[in-house]
Order: C-alpha cells, then structure tokens, then sequence
C-alpha cells in the first residue's frame, strides 16, 4: 500500500512538473498567431443569431418576434425556417445568414414611422425586394409583424399591360372612352377552367375622373389608372390571360394559395401580401427574370459548416422586350432616377398600394386594416378590439394617420410618399442605373386597337 501511494505520488509529481513546464513554455513562447487559435480552440455560439447581408449579427434567433428589432423580417425569417425544419427555431448554436439590407430596412422603417402611426387604426407595410434575386432587402411595419394580405388594387394592372403587350397590344392600341363599364353577359369572362365569371350586374366607374368619350390608350390608361380601360382591356384580351401572366411574374394568394379569378382581377380583387407584390414588380424589373421572394440565404452551425444552402429560384417567366415595354408604360418621376410605379385607386378605399421599382430595386407599400382577432393594445394602455375581416372591414375615409386627417386615402396619398421616401434613402448615393428602351419597332403606335 504505502508502494502504492509512492508511486502514485511520483507520478503526480511528473503530471506537476510537466505541466508546469507547459506553463513556462506557453509564457516565454508568446501567443500562437490568430489562425492557430482559432484552428484550436474554435468559438462556440451558443444562441443562434440571425445576420444580415453583410455578416453583421442583427439579433437573437427568439422562439418568437414579439422582442424582435424588426418583426416584419423576423416574421419572414421564421416562416422561411420552418418551410425547412421547424426545429431549427428551436436548435441552438446556429447561424442564419440573411437577406437583410441595414440601410434599406432603416430606409423602410423611418418612412414608414413617419406617416403611419403604431396607434393608428390601418396598418402600413414596406417590402423592397432585390430584382435577378429575390432577395429581399427591407420588411417594415407600422406595427405587428406586417403578414397579412390586403385586396391589391390597380397596382394589378401592371399584369394586364404585360398579357396585353404579350397578346400583341402596341403602347397605343385602346378603346373610346366611357364613365361605366358593365359586362354584356357572364360569356363576357371566361376563367381558366372555361366557366363564364362575367357579371353584368355589376357597374364598374372611375374613381376620380374618367376617360368620357377620349380614346384612351394603354399608355394613357396606364397613366391615369382607369378601371373602365382595364376592365375593356381585360376583356379582350381574356381574364385567363391575365390571370396566368400575373402568376408567372410569381402572384399567389396568401400562403401561396391559388388566386381567384373574378371578373375583377384587373382591378385587384384579390387579397395577396406586400412582399409578394414587390417580387412581381421586381421580375418586370429584371426584364422578366422571376425570382421567389426570400429572406435566407444559409443556416450554418456554431463552427461555420452549412447545414443548409438556398439558391434563388429563377427562371425566365416573360419576354424580356415584354417586360421592358410594361416598363415604359409605368415610367414615372420623383425619384431622381429611372422608376417605374402604379398608386392603386379603389373605389370603396378599403386598401391603398403603392408598387414600384429602379433597376435596382422594387418596392411595394399597403396600407389597410388587417384582420386581428385579438384585441390590440395602444400607446396609451387601452385596448381596443381591431376591425373584422373581409367587407365588413372599415374603409380609408374619415380618418386620421399619422396624425393627419383625410377624406379619402389611397395609394397617391400615404403609401406613394412612403415609397419615394424609403427608395430615395436606400438607393442614395447608389449607380443611377437606366433603363432599357421599349422596342418601338415592336411596341410603338398601335396595331389591333386603334382610333378610328
């Protein structure tokens, strides 16, 4: 026994002094250089952490949004987690590599914040999506986490142009002008299972003006948004056209629900989400090129190794001449730079859009009372229970926003200033990039509908 306790005390006493020569060495040799310490002792996260696009740590990865800096994003990033594995919410240690534009979500936000109150009855929410990626760059809300879906109006038409001019419409075929429009009969709309959708009990006007008895044109109908053209126009060119052209410039219903086929859907019957708007008007401005809307880019763990990679999803869904020629159609000012852009008006002012895009860049903006089942508690400690879904919605009249009163809202009113302030600051200091010219040779005068 006491051989025992020898020996084993020897060998507690080599153990001592080797590792106290480990120490004398580690201290006279100096600090190993950078790319040996991490090569042995790597860091070890133990949070998984969402970061933007240019590797900065944005936040925590919560189990919900409710703390989150940017809820709207946060919302996308979780949606976009679970489509892959919901337990990645859960899983510690990861790193979620995002699509998130610091200067862009910034340039959202305080547009938003400047025009739409978080106490304000409608709800404001921004998306900018990347057009030839889909990435997308900014998703703010006035308040709450910005996913819901809002009928879409005559931003809708930018859809109808491009089946038109696919169909070959010119920039100045049309139809004479007129204060109404009814269907002549249900055979006036046919959907794209070949059942007749028309409604001839249903007048269609103008919200603010008309066309009266003046040719109108795809370029001056374009301009001034006339329900009555794009009701014609629709018409004539078929609504499944219509339908299926916005389908590929990538429109669905809410949770990639198929979209209805009203005798309306120029005018924006359906009810579809902001980001999902945005992604269509960025495929017109990458001269065609769809890519899905996304918001991660790659989950990696604690070391850095990918667990999962999401390239964008592209393809052609339009001929770029196409695209390009809708794009001359929606060209307009205030942006100091090439934009293109529609201002929904519709009639009942349920909801107010504003859809545009540079070249580098395309944005949506909705404003409209969201359905919120919960009571919903205000800067000042009340709580009040929100409106109800569907027509029983309150409308954008007789309001106040932003601590602005208004008769009537729409997309001209609060959602346009919104886009031009937010694009104005993301793309500051940014290539003035151009766009491309329409074909006239293709799509200038006119060819199958012109004045007589």
């Amino acid at each position: 026994m006491k051989r025992l306790l020898l020996v084993l005390g020897v060998v507690a006493g080599v153990a001592a002094a080797v590792w106290g020569a480990v120490l004398v060495l580690a201290a006279t040799a100096g600090p190993a250089p950078a790319r040996q310490r991490l090569a042995v002792a790597p860091p070890v996260v133990r949070d998984s952490v969402i970061i933007d696009g240019g590797g900065q740590v944005v936040e925590k990865l919560a189990p919900d949004c409710a703390a989150s800096r940017h809820p709207a994003f946060c919302r996308r990033v979780h949606d976009e987690l679970t489509a892959i594995d919901p337990r990645l919410l859960t899983r510690g240690g990861l790193v979620v590599a995002t699509t998130l534009d610091p200067r862009a979500q910034q340039a959202a936000q305080r547009a938003v914040e400047a025009r739409v109150r978080p106490g304000d009855g409608p709800v404001a929410v921004e998306a900018m999506v990347a057009p030839g990626s889909g990435e997308i760059r900014a998703l703010a809300a006035s308040r709450g986490d910005g996913a819901h879906a809002l009928s879409q109006g005559s931003t809708a038409m930018a859809y109808t142009l491009a089946a038109a001019l696919s169909g070959g419409f010119r920039h100045d075929d049309g139809f004479p002008g007129s204060l109404s429009y009814q269907a002549a009969g249900p055979g006036s709309f046919t959907d794209c299972k070949g059942q007749a959708v028309g409604d001839p009990t249903h007048t269609v006007t103008d919200s603010v003006g008309g066309s009266g008895g003046a040719f109108t044109t795809l370029r001056s109908g374009a301009r001034a948004t006339l329900n009555t053209f794009f009701m014609r126009l629709e018409e004539r060119i078929g609504l499944c056209a219509t339908v299926r052209t916005a389908v590929r410039l990538g429109l669905t219903g809410p949770s990639g629900l198929p979209l209805r086929e009203y005798q309306a859907f120029t005018l924006g019957a359906n009810e579809v989400d902001t980001v999902t708007v945005a992604g269509t008007y960025a495929t017109l401005a990458a001269h065609g090129l769809r890519c899905a809307p996304r918001a991660v880019k790659e989950v990696r763990d604690g070391s850095g190794k990918v667990l999962h990679a999401l390239a964008p999803g592209c393809e052609q869904a339009l001929d770029p001449a196409v695209a390009d020629a809708v794009t001359g159609l929606l060209r307009t000012g205030g942006l100091g730079r090439d934009a293109a852009g529609l201002a929904s008006r519709i009639p009942d002012y349920r909801t107010a859009w504003y859809a545009g895009y540079t070249p580098d860049l395309a944005a949506a903006v909705s404003l409209g009372f969201p359905d919120e089942s919960e009571p919903r508690t205000f800067p000042d400690g009340s709580q009040r229970r929100p409106p109800t879904a569907g027509p029983d919605r309150p409308t954008l009249t007789g309001l106040t926003v932003g601590g602005r009163r208004y008769d009537t809202v729409d997309g001209a009113t609060v959602p346009g200033p919104i886009w031009r302030a937010s694009m104005a600051e993301a793309l500051r200091g940014a290539p003035k990039s151009r766009f491309p010219e329409p074909d006239e040779a293709r799509f200038g005068g006119c060819r199958l509908a012109c004045p007589k």
